[in-house]
């Protein structure tokens, strides 16, 4: 694979095909000039400030807290022109959780738009944290010359090597801790997927994901932009407003979670027969329909390709490790399973006795899925220790169980920490809510589970153990919970016991707890 990088694609793409769309938001069309132009024009203002000493930026750390669209994008080329890393904020969460992330990569920047400046009006910032405004509003760039001017952005040595993003992931440990890859590994990433699913510059995508998680950031709009295609951006919206996307916008790709197409498909089925037409009229565009981060159910994906005609394509990725597994673009996609290593990625099994279990032609093997491959991620930031528990020589321990056919065919089984629940594409934490849960005034003591659910996977649910006296309902503790943790990671459901049951040693037994609800 090249040593290139994404800026370096970008870059290429707007020198060969300056007037090709990149990006469409909010009514605004980004050509590929205009967006490579944006980044240089917001690079030299943040270079620019008096504070900075601009040979000096790289490796930096830079909190992105911007709508999906172009300004995002522009953002994160902007410091990455710097030698700066970019952090990618939730605009859906929380200050509270914009506070940890923060503080715990030491952000000196934070690069906001109009609209969530505006939320920050009445927050006490950070010591020591600068905020820098991004709007449209700036005169055009010449391009072809990033050093014309009178402050020339400085020269980045070393820059596929480079540390360039920080992703904020939950584990089992508990509060999210954040995920260093550079910028060769991003590249790593998207080339495996541009080369297995077949991206090219006629490509049209359609995202509604959000750009904190791997799956909207590199799927789509990394891949998207190496390959010189378009992004729509589209953004959570109901899902009959989405159906008439399809029709409208006429994408050849989409990407969402099974959440997404149970949403879709539900709405689908309640609709007019003069509705259903004309939706599915609009899935005619599509070569290519993915779904990730979540399991999918096998009568949600016959029931998709009876409304769409497409057979969803699944496949499995973390936040450490980009994408891994894929079914075939062309070819038959086994409904349950996660097909087969993506190219430049190699996927082990190992046994619980921590052996790795040989591949066998003629029968299949369960076990720990461990992968390897240029796009695993380079470390846990400020965490070693972690870091150190997390890989096998070269080999990232996933903490997934799986199941390989004979075939060579992958299929997950599960977590194999019960304190990883997956809801609506979200990795979460239980102990991570545990822990915010136990600084309510009446609680005393608590556990956090996952709940099977049809739509969202599973729903997150507490058992609590309240002080005497005291009662606590579920919509108070969603109000108090709110203010501190992100809405898909508060309780949609409350027990509450006298005690927690525990084994011998100590540790509560939570697989008993499911059968509370």
């Amino acid at each position: 694979m090249k040593s290139l990088t994404l800026l370096d694609q970008v870059d290429y793409q707007a020198k060969r095909f300056p007037d090709r769309k990149a990006i469409v938001w909010d009514n605004v069309n980004w050509t590929y000039a205009e967006l490579a132009s944006a980044s240089i024009r917001l690079a030299s203002e943040i270079a620019e400030r008096p504070e900075y000493d601009r040979q000096h930026l790289a490796g930096e750390r830079v909190a992105i807290l911007v709508k999906p669209g172009g300004l995002w994008m522009a953002s994160i080329l902007a410091c990455w022109r710097l030698g700066m890393v970019t952090v990618p904020l939730s605009v859906s969460h929380p200050i509270a959780e914009w506070e940890y992330v923060l503080s715990d990569c030491g952000c000196k920047l934070l690069v906001v738009d109009a609209l969530h400046l505006r939320k920050l009006s009445d927050w006490t910032a950070l010591p020591g944290l600068r905020v820098k405004e991004v709007d449209t509003v700036g005169e055009e760039h010449d391009f072809g010359n990033q050093d014309s001017g009178n402050s020339p952005l400085p020269k980045i040595e070393g820059r596929p090597t480079a540390d360039a993003q920080i992703i904020y992931t939950s584990g089992s440990t508990g509060r999210p801790k954040g995920v260093v890859t550079t910028h060769s590994q991003i590249a790593a990433q998207i080339q495996s997927l541009i080369e297995a699913w077949q991206w090219s510059s006629s490509d049209h995508i359609l995202n509604v994901l959000p750009l904190h998680h791997v799956h909207g950031i590199v799927n789509v709009y990394y891949c998207a932009l190496w390959s010189g295609a378009q992004v729509t951006e589209w953004g959570p919206s109901e899902p009959g407003a989405l159906w008439a996307a399809f029709c409208q916008v006429r994408p050849t790709l989409f990407m969402a979670v099974p959440t997404i197409y149970y949403r879709l498909t539900r709405t689908f089925e309640s609709a007019s027969p003069e509705e259903q037409i004309q939706w599915k009229s609009g899935c005619d565009s599509f070569r290519l329909m993915v779904s990730g981060s979540a399991a999918l159910r096998t009568d949600l994906l016959h029931d998709w390709k009876n409304i769409t005609r497409h057979t969803l394509l699944e496949r499995y990725g973390m936040t450490e490790i980009g994408m891994a597994l894929s079914n075939p673009l062309h070819g038959e996609r086994k409904p349950g399973h996660v097909g087969y290593p993506l190219p430049g990625v190699s996927c082990r099994v190992v046994s619980d006795q921590g052996e790795v279990i040989n591949h066998s032609t003629s029968e299949s093997i369960t076990g720990e899925l461990q992968v390897k491959g240029p796009g695993v991620f380079s470390r846990y930031w400020n965490r070693p220790e972690e870091t150190a528990k997390s890989f096998d020589g070269d080999w990232f321990i996933t903490g997934d169980a799986v199941e390989r056919t004979s075939e060579g065919l992958f299929r997950i089984v599960g977590r194999l920490s019960v304190d990883i629940i997956k809801s609506g594409g979200y990795k979460i934490s239980a102990l991570e809510i545990e822990e915010e849960l136990r600084q309510h005034p009446v609680i005393e003591d608590c556990a956090v589970i996952g709940l099977p659910d049809p739509q969202w996977g599973q729903q997150v649910a507490a058992v609590l153990v309240v002080r005497p006296g005291f009662s606590l309902h579920l919509e108070e503790l969603r109000s108090w919970g709110k203010q501190r943790l992100a809405a898909y990671k508060l309780p949609v459901s409350i027990r509450v016991l006298e005690f927690l049951p525990r084994n011998a040693m100590g540790k509560v037994v939570k697989p008993e707890l499911i059968s509370l609800f």
